[in-house]
Protein backbone atom coordinates (compact mmCIF):
# COMPACT_ATOMS: atom_id res chain seq x y z
CA UNK A 1 0.00 0.00 0.00
CA UNK A 2 1.18 3.59 -1.01
CA UNK A 3 2.55 6.25 1.60
CA UNK A 4 1.19 9.18 -0.33
CA UNK A 5 -1.09 9.64 -3.29
CA UNK A 6 0.79 10.70 -6.43
CA UNK A 7 -2.06 12.97 -7.41
CA UNK A 8 -0.98 12.58 -11.44
CA UNK A 9 2.53 14.68 -11.39
CA UNK A 10 5.80 14.12 -10.46
CA UNK A 11 7.65 14.71 -7.43
CA UNK A 12 8.79 18.26 -7.62
CA UNK A 13 5.22 19.31 -8.94
CA UNK A 14 3.54 17.37 -6.23
CA UNK A 15 5.85 18.87 -3.76
CA UNK A 16 5.23 22.17 -5.01
CA UNK A 17 1.43 21.74 -5.54
CA UNK A 18 1.10 20.58 -1.68
CA UNK A 19 3.02 23.88 -0.64
CA UNK A 20 1.05 26.21 -2.63
CA UNK A 21 -2.42 24.73 -1.59
CA UNK A 22 -1.16 24.35 2.57
CA UNK A 23 0.10 28.27 2.69
CA UNK A 24 -3.42 29.30 0.77
CA UNK A 25 -5.25 27.18 3.57
CA UNK A 26 -3.50 28.55 6.09
CA UNK A 27 -3.96 31.96 4.49
CA UNK A 28 -7.13 31.52 3.74
CA UNK A 29 -8.63 29.45 6.28
CA UNK A 30 -10.57 27.26 3.78
CA UNK A 31 -10.18 25.96 -0.07
CA UNK A 32 -11.88 24.08 -2.67
CA UNK A 33 -9.97 21.38 -4.31
CA UNK A 34 -10.50 17.52 -4.94
CA UNK A 35 -10.76 14.88 -2.48
CA UNK A 36 -7.36 13.31 -3.20
CA UNK A 37 -5.54 16.71 -3.34
CA UNK A 38 -7.26 17.29 0.11
CA UNK A 39 -6.78 14.14 1.59
CA UNK A 40 -2.60 15.03 1.36
CA UNK A 41 -2.97 18.43 1.77
CA UNK A 42 -4.56 17.80 5.10
CA UNK A 43 -1.72 15.85 6.54
CA UNK A 44 0.76 18.56 6.11
CA UNK A 45 -1.39 21.19 7.23
CA UNK A 46 -2.11 19.40 10.22
CA UNK A 47 1.37 18.71 11.20
CA UNK A 48 2.24 22.33 10.81
CA UNK A 49 -0.54 23.43 13.27
CA UNK A 50 0.40 20.56 15.31
CA UNK A 51 4.12 22.15 15.78
CA UNK A 52 2.62 25.49 16.11
CA UNK A 53 0.76 24.16 19.38
CA UNK A 54 3.69 22.37 21.00
CA UNK A 55 5.97 25.75 20.65
CA UNK A 56 3.25 28.21 21.35
CA UNK A 57 4.50 29.62 24.63
CA UNK A 58 7.91 28.89 23.98
CA UNK A 59 9.43 32.41 23.89
CA UNK A 60 10.63 34.88 26.02
CA UNK A 61 10.14 38.80 26.06
CA UNK A 62 13.02 40.73 25.96
CA UNK A 63 13.45 44.68 26.11
CA UNK A 64 15.64 46.61 23.50
CA UNK A 65 17.04 49.75 22.68
CA UNK A 66 16.10 50.12 19.15
CA UNK A 67 17.16 53.45 16.86
CA UNK A 68 13.56 54.80 15.09
CA UNK A 69 14.20 57.58 12.38
CA UNK A 70 12.65 60.81 13.45
CA UNK A 71 9.21 62.03 11.74
CA UNK A 72 7.32 64.93 11.56
CA UNK A 73 3.51 65.54 11.61
CA UNK A 74 3.51 64.71 8.02
CA UNK A 75 5.23 61.23 8.72
CA UNK A 76 8.39 62.10 6.73
CA UNK A 77 11.78 61.53 7.99
CA UNK A 78 13.61 64.41 9.34
CA UNK A 79 16.94 65.64 8.02
CA UNK A 80 19.54 68.07 9.26
CA UNK A 81 22.75 69.02 7.26
CA UNK A 82 25.83 67.86 9.03
CA UNK A 83 28.95 68.50 7.21
CA UNK A 84 27.20 69.34 3.91
CA UNK A 85 25.43 66.38 3.69
CA UNK A 86 21.59 65.54 4.36
CA UNK A 87 21.28 62.77 7.61
CA UNK A 88 17.86 61.54 8.90
CA UNK A 89 17.74 61.78 13.00
CA UNK A 90 17.50 59.12 14.88
CA UNK A 91 15.82 58.51 18.18
CA UNK A 92 16.63 55.46 20.85
CA UNK A 93 13.36 53.75 22.07
CA UNK A 94 12.70 51.26 24.46
CA UNK A 95 10.89 47.93 22.87
CA UNK A 96 9.48 44.47 23.97
CA UNK A 97 10.31 41.78 21.07
CA UNK A 98 9.49 38.14 21.62
CA UNK A 99 12.95 36.14 21.23
CA UNK A 100 12.28 32.45 20.44
CA UNK A 101 13.62 29.81 22.37
CA UNK A 102 15.34 27.04 20.22
CA UNK A 103 13.26 24.56 19.30
CA UNK A 104 10.64 27.49 18.43
CA UNK A 105 13.18 28.71 16.27
CA UNK A 106 13.31 25.23 14.83
CA UNK A 107 9.62 24.84 14.50
CA UNK A 108 9.30 28.52 12.78
CA UNK A 109 12.08 27.17 10.27
CA UNK A 110 10.82 23.81 9.65
CA UNK A 111 7.25 25.62 8.78
CA UNK A 112 8.98 27.94 6.56
CA UNK A 113 10.35 24.87 4.72
CA UNK A 114 6.63 23.82 3.47
CA UNK A 115 5.37 27.73 3.45
CA UNK A 116 5.40 29.71 0.60
CA UNK A 117 5.83 33.66 0.78
CA UNK A 118 2.88 35.41 0.64
CA UNK A 119 1.79 39.27 -0.31
CA UNK A 120 -1.36 40.42 0.38
CA UNK A 121 -2.66 43.25 -1.95
CA UNK A 122 -5.44 45.85 -1.66
CA UNK A 123 -8.46 45.72 -4.09
CA UNK A 124 -7.97 49.19 -4.86
CA UNK A 125 -4.15 48.97 -5.91
CA UNK A 126 -4.61 45.76 -7.62
CA UNK A 127 -1.86 45.60 -10.08
CA UNK A 128 0.49 47.90 -8.36
CA UNK A 129 2.88 47.19 -6.21
CA UNK A 130 2.85 50.07 -3.87
CA UNK A 131 0.53 49.20 -0.40
CA UNK A 132 1.77 45.65 -0.73
CA UNK A 133 2.16 43.64 2.54
CA UNK A 134 4.19 40.40 3.20
CA UNK A 135 2.08 38.33 5.29
CA UNK A 136 3.75 36.12 7.64
CA UNK A 137 1.95 32.66 8.18
CA UNK A 138 4.08 31.51 10.55
CA UNK A 139 3.66 34.14 13.13
CA UNK A 140 -0.30 33.69 12.14
CA UNK A 141 0.21 29.93 12.99
CA UNK A 142 1.92 30.87 16.11
CA UNK A 143 -0.36 33.57 17.50
CA UNK A 144 -3.84 32.99 16.10
CA UNK A 145 -4.02 28.97 15.01
CA UNK A 146 -1.86 27.48 18.16
CA UNK A 147 -3.99 29.27 21.09
CA UNK A 148 -7.07 28.51 19.00
CA UNK A 149 -6.32 24.67 18.96
CA UNK A 150 -4.21 24.78 22.24
CA UNK A 151 -7.22 22.24 24.00
CA UNK A 152 -7.32 20.00 20.65
CA UNK A 153 -5.69 16.91 19.91
CA UNK A 154 -5.62 16.66 16.53
CA UNK A 155 -8.43 16.89 14.44
CA UNK A 156 -7.67 21.07 12.87
CA UNK A 157 -9.09 20.51 9.17
CA UNK A 158 -12.61 19.18 8.06
CA UNK A 159 -13.61 17.83 4.62
CA UNK A 160 -17.19 18.52 3.26
CA UNK A 161 -17.98 16.84 -0.22
CA UNK A 162 -19.51 19.36 -2.07
CA UNK A 163 -20.14 17.96 -5.43
CA UNK A 164 -18.51 16.84 -8.77
CA UNK A 165 -16.58 18.58 -11.29
CA UNK A 166 -18.26 18.63 -14.57
CA UNK A 167 -15.10 17.70 -16.88
CA UNK A 168 -13.99 14.66 -15.26
CA UNK A 169 -16.60 13.96 -12.43
CA UNK A 170 -14.03 14.33 -9.86
CA UNK A 171 -15.51 14.81 -6.39
CA UNK A 172 -14.74 18.42 -5.58
CA UNK A 173 -14.41 18.98 -1.70
CA UNK A 174 -14.14 21.99 0.92
CA UNK A 175 -11.41 21.66 3.01
CA UNK A 176 -11.49 24.11 6.11
CA UNK A 177 -9.81 25.28 9.34
CA UNK A 178 -12.31 24.10 12.20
Amino acid sequence: MAKYRKLGRTASQRKALIRAEVTNLLHHGKIITTEAKAKEIRKVAEKLIALAVKEKDNFETVTVDAKVAKKDENGKRVKEVVDGKKVTVYETVQKEIKKDLPSRLHARRQMLKVLYPVTEVPTEAAGKKANTKKVDLTAKLFDEYAPKYAERNGGYTRIVKIAQRKGDAALKVVLELV
